[in-house]
């Protein structure tokens, strides 16, 4: 199993970055039900190949989904320990998190 401290947090950040957008949330929701190709995804989402090319780049690039090729079709799929390795991120930020109260700010 990969630990968040194995990979750096600059590939943390870009993960949760690929995620802060509506489209590619809803690829990758389209991605937890079957690989698909670039063809499917944009008849799926409504947007022009180059929009979708552009996002699914992003995604690649976070390591959030995979990529193989079939002949001339691209088929992407979920890359789950990735998406495992952001999950453990925000599990150890949670089991580490002290909550205390603030001190009073010293006045001038």
């Amino acid at each position: 199993m990969i630990t968040t401290n194995q990979i750096t947090s600059k590939e943390i950040v870009a993960g949760f970055q690929a995620l802060s957008d509506p489209l590619r949330m809803q690829v990758l929701e389209l991605l937890q039900e079957q690989e698909l190709c670039v063809c499917d995804l944009r008849d799926r989402v409504s947007v022009a190949q180059s929009k979708l090319s552009f996002h699914l780049k992003i995604l690649k690039e976070a390591k959030l989904v995979q990529a193989r090729q079939d002949g001339r079709w691209v088929y992407y799929s979920l890359n789950l320990p990735q998406l495992l390795v952001l999950e453990q991120s925000l599990s150890q930020l949670r089991e580490n998190a002290v909550i205390r109260p603030a001190s009073n700010c010293a006045e001038d």
